[in-house]
Order: C-alpha cells, then sequence, then structure tokens
C-alpha cells in the first residue's frame, strides 16, 4: 500500500486518518509542530496496532525548512520502510480563528495564509519528486467555502484558494497519472479553533441533515478511500463531508 504523509497528524483529523491509514496496511509519516507527545502517542496507537509510523517536526507555515524536511523524509522512508517514494501526502495541517472582517490584523491573515494555502503550495512543490506514479494527493479544505459563516472570512477565502489549486495539482501531475483531491469537512468535532460549545455544536446539528455535527474518523474514512485503490478514478474533485449541513 506504499507509504504516505499526513501534516498535522498529531490531533483530531489528522490523526484519524493516521490511524485509518495503517489499519489499511498504508505506513504513516505524521507531523506535527508543538505537539510531539500527542504525535508520539499516535504512533505508539499505530504500532500497538501492528501498524508502522514515524512522526517528524514540521512547521507549515516555514517554507524555508522544507528542503530540509525532504531531506529528513528521504532517510525516514529509507530507514523505516527501504523505498525512496511516497504513495500519498494528505495537506491536513491548520488552524481556526474567529474574527469578524472589520477586526482581522494584517498578522492574523499571513499567519492564515501561510498554513493553509501557501504552505501546502510550497510543501507539495518539494515532496513533488518524492511522489511516485500514480500517487495521491489529500487537501483538507472546509465547507465554510460554500456555507459563508460570519467571523472566519480569511480562513474560508484560503480555503477556497486550495480547492482551485486541488484542480490545477490534477492537471499538471496528471501526466504522471498523480491525483488530486480535496476534501471539505462540515462541523466536525475537534479542538480546531477552541473546539464547539455544546450550545454551538445543538445549532450546527440542527441545521444538518443528519442530526449531528461530524467526528473525525467521518472524515478520515473519505480521506484513506481516497488515497486507496478504491478512489482510483476520482480526480480534481472537492468532496463535502458534512451529513447534509445547510442543503
Amino acid at each position: 500500500m506504499g507509504v504516505i504523509v499526513i501534516t498535522g497528524g498529531s490531533r483530531g483529523i489528522g490523526a484519524s486518518t493516521a490511524r485509518l491509514a495503517a489499519q489499511r496496511g498504508m505506513g504513516v509519516i505524521l507531523t506535527y509542530n508543538d505537539q510531539p507527545e500527542a504525535a508520539a502517542d499516535v504512533v505508539r496507537s499505530i504500532e500497538d496496532a501492528g501498524g508502522q509510523a514515524v512522526a517528524l517536526k514540521l512547521d507549515v507555515a516555514d517554507t524555508g525548512s522544507f528542503a530540509a524536511f525532504r531531506a529528513t523524509l528521504v532517510g525516514t522512508l529509507n530507514k523505516h520502510w527501504g523505498v525512496d517514494s511516497l504513495t500519498g501526502l494528505v495537506n491536513n495541517a491548520g488552524y481556526g480563528l474567529f474574527n469578524p472582517l472589520e477586526s482581522v490584523t494584517e498578522a492574523q491573515f499571513d499567519g492564515l495564509f501561510d498554513v493553509h494555502l501557501k504552505g501546502p503550495f510550497f510543501l507539495t512543490q518539494a515532496l513533488l519528486p518524492l511522489l511516485a506514479e500514480q500517487a495521491s494527493i489529500v487537501n483538507l479544505t472546509s465547507a465554510t467555502t460554500r456555507v459563508a459563516t460570519a467571523g472566519v472570512a480569511p480562513y474560508a477565502a484560503f480555503k477556497g484558494g486550495l480547492d482551485v489549486l486541488t484542480r490545477y495539482m490534477a492537471k499538471e501531475f496528471g501526466e504522471r497519472r498523480i491525483r488530486a483531491n480535496a476534501v471539505s469537512p462540515g462541523a466536525i468535532r475537534t479542538d480546531l479553533g477552541g473546539g464547539l460549545t455544546d450550545e454551538f455544536e445543538a445549532l450546527l446539528a440542527s441545521q444538518t441533515a443528519l442530526g449531528r455535527v461530524g467526528e473525525p474518523d467521518d472524515v478520515a474514512r473519505v480521506i484513506v478511500m481516497l488515497l486507496s485503490e478504491e478512489g482510483a478514478w476520482i480526480n480534481a474533485q472537492t468532496l463535502e463531508v458534512a451529513g447534509g449541513y445547510i442543503i
């Protein structure tokens, strides 16, 4: 099944994807920025279940570190799996910020841009030489690109840009049979942006056709499908995984 990289794999959707991918027989390299203990816990849970995983530090906002990260990745692939290529890349790392347009600072804008659009662009560029023929790229976007939600304009705008970038990746990488798709979660019970209050969760559930908010595994199952043979003829698509949020 090959080896995949998942950015932001120490928590939430990234951690769930790492575990499910390992259960499917994929080798997993997950990255973390400031939560090494959480990343180690994910690796331990994968190994305890018979899988193989490694955690590497990476700040997706620091594009200057990507060349060194790629070199570390090459060594990790060779040491732990005896291979020199990747079969999948999941651009998942991110964070939330709630702030109305009128009070967003330039620093906040730049921070969100660096993590949610610039980072995935240049990390994919840096790792492209390591992606095998018929590899799969999955970019995590957001249902806020479809449903305008006051207070998350910069975040949603950059996720919208990532949606467009996904289609260009599919177009330009097609000669190598590399697929690129986006997964667009709705409201998910994670700690992104501080998590959901009970009141807000009830509101979101009432606006969702299936009557609840999502769990990380709901999204992770779709990501793993796109990484596997089941998704081999899905390309240049954005799949919203939101239970029917504001249809």
